[in-house]
């Protein structure tokens, strides 16, 4: 429930700038104009060699752990199952963006049957557990990867130009997508907990896994690790359409590295922007397959550079207030400006919990994001184009 209220005060946050500047550029966009093509040109770079790449990797390896342990009388392993999957979602979109959308929804539908199952085997098929208080702290750690979890909304900002309607538009689709995630979430963990309890629960690594189990055997354990797989794909899906856009806008601007900003019409895709990005999620692929836990090591990759860009985003918002008050906002975020500072005070908070949690990995990432400061003295910016912020 609190990952659903701070992910619906940043969509409010992004529907006003996503609504007053739409472009494929999104969150960079946005950067660019409040702090200069500096910060706008590290933002862009870390999303394409850190946040966006090391998001389709971490997916690529969910995928793979679960496909290899489905699977396990094949002669593959976790990587292995990981890298063909980035070839083969990036293959679609590279098909073209209505491909993209035809397979997102697919997935999307499968997954609310699969979710819509284990709300119901939880709450109706199986007795009541017994519901034991357990006075646990809660570690601060955790809400990275309950956000982890509600990750995603903020990708409807490189999509605002190609969304068609008014501001309400953006607004529905923001607001609206988190609110029925947020029920989904809530009853699927209601149904966990009458089905296995919460000492169940504690104790289980995979309790969806282990709740179909109980109720309908070692079939339905399969079913649940197929739903963790459909879900991955949809994800990865919609980070690869959304990540080829910000690379599309850098080489837009930056002319030295134009060809990341060839568009192709007909199919209606960045298309050498799509291949950067699924060659950069390859090797970090194969960087992570010498990781204990690819998984993790991904995790640790992206958290803190994630959240530091995150909170600039979030602070971009009371620059740009201040640098451009004649621009028309269709849509102004409510309790300006207690709203913002919520969310920015969270992503600072969510920043200091990640390096914590990273150690080696934030290292690693920074390390990644610092490497775009002499790439950016190489390349020369195209004269300042004064855009049409609506």
């Amino acid at each position: 429930l609190a990952g659903g209220v701070i992910s619906l005060a940043g969509a409010l946050c992004y529907a006003e700038l996503a609504s007053t500047y739409p472009t494929q550029g999104g969150e960079y966009h946005y950067m660019t104009r409040a702090f200069g093509t500096g910060p706008g040109f590290l933002f862009v770079w870390a999303r394409l060699t850190v946040i966006q790449t090391g998001s389709i990797a971490m997916l690529a390896f969910l995928i793979g752990d679960y496909l290899a342990e489905t699977f396990s009388q094949l002669p593959l392993a976790s990587p292995h199952y990981a890298a063909l999957t980035v070839l083969l979602v990036t293959a679609v979109n590279l098909i073209g963006i209505r491909q993209g959308k035809q397979v997102q929804w697919s997935l999307i539908i499968v997954l609310l049957f699969g979710l819509g199952t284990l709300i119901v085997t939880g709450s109706l098929l199986r007795p009541a557990a017994p519901q034991p208080f357990l006075a646990e702290a809660l570690p601060g750690k955790a809400m990275i990867f309950v956000l982890l979890t509600f990750g995603g909304w903020n990708e409807a900002a490189y999509l605002s130009a190609e969304v068609r309607g008014s501001a309400r538009n953006m607004l529905r689709v923001l607001v609206g997508s988190i609110a029925l995630v947020t029920l989904l979430y809530l009853a699927v963990n209601l149904a966990l907990l009458r089905g296995l309890g919460q000492a169940g629960m504690s104790g289980s690594d995979a309790v969806a896994a282990d709740l179909m189990r109980l109720a309908v055997g070692e079939g339905g354990a399969r079913l649940v690790s197929l739903l963790v797989v459909t879900a991955s794909l949809s994800t990865m899906n919609a980070t690869m359409i959304t990540g080829a856009r910000s690379g599309y806008a850098l080489g837009r601007d930056f002319p030295r590295l134009g060809f990341l900003g060839r568009w192709q019409a007909q199919r209606r895709t960045p298309v050498n922007a799509l291949l950067a990005q699924g060659g950069i999620a390859l090797l970090l692929v194969a960087a992570g397959s010498w990781a204990r836990n690819g998984f993790e090591a991904m995790v640790a990759y992206t958290a803190p550079v994630f959240w530091f860009f995150f909170f600039l985003v979030g602070l971009s918002l009371f620059v740009l207030r201040r640098k451009e008050p004649s621009v028309h906002r269709p849509f102004r975020v409510p309790l300006y400006p207690l709203l913002p500072l919520f969310f920015c005070a969270v992503c600072l908070a969510m920043l200091m919990a990640s390096l914590a949690f990273t150690g080696v990995g934030a290292l690693v990432g920074g390390a990644v994001l610092l490497t775009g400061i002499p790439l950016l003295l190489l390349v020369r910016p195209s004269p300042t184009r004064k855009e049409n912020p609506r």
